[in-house]
Parts: C-alpha cells; structure tokens; sequence
C-alpha cells in the first residue's frame, strides 16, 4: 500500500494548471505456470515456526486470496504482507503440494 502524500520530490509548484499525477503502478498477477514460488521455515520469535512462502507476483486482491486459502487449507493463522505469506508452523510439504494442483511451481528454499 502506498502512502497517499508519496509526491516523488515534489514539494510546491508556482504553475497554477499543475495537477499532480499518481503513478499508476498496479501489478498484473502472471499466469500460474509462469509463477515461481519459494517456501521457507523461518523460527520468530520465541523459537516458533512459520511457512513462508514468497516471489508471488499478483495483484492485491489475489495475493490475500491466495493467502487465505492456504490458512484455510491448513487450518492455522497467519499473514499475507509485503509481499510474503506467512503461515504459523512447519507446512512446507503440504503447501508445496497445494500450490502444485493448482499449477504454480513451488520448491523448497533453504534447509
């Protein structure tokens, strides 16, 4: 989400027709077999586990779609932000597996 004030630099224009225009920057999500996911184990806080599953390049409302049909099909918590989602525990191989039917190519990262 970007920040509403973002002005690229611009601070004050003594043009009075100036209108400030936005840069649209809008992601398109990319076709499932042109997806490349990655899933981790990352330890928080605590020494608790979580699934990170990251490089999901989609718009908004797919990404948080996305993310909350794996916490349902896991049936845990977590979060779907920065570009990351988050799941509580260690799903690597059930993630990997949900994310192969649905025809996105997932692997491993990491030990």
């Amino acid at each position: 989400m970007k920040n509403k004030n973002d002005r690229r630099g611009i601070v004050y224009s003594t043009d009075p027709n100036f209108v400030f225009e936005q840069e649209q920057n809008a992601l398109e999500t990319l076709p499932n077999a042109q997806q490349k996911l990655y899933v981790r184990l990352d330890r928080l806080k605590g020494g608790k586990l979580a699934t990170v599953i990251e490089n999901y390049i989609a718009t908004e409302e797919d990404f948080q779609a996305l993310g909350k049909e794996l916490k349902s099909k896991c049936g845990v918590g977590g979060s779907a932000k920065d570009g990351e989602i988050i799941l509580q525990g260690d799903h690597r191989d059930k993630i990997i597996q949900l994310l192969t039917t649905k025809g996105l190519q997932a692997k491993k990262k990491g030990g």
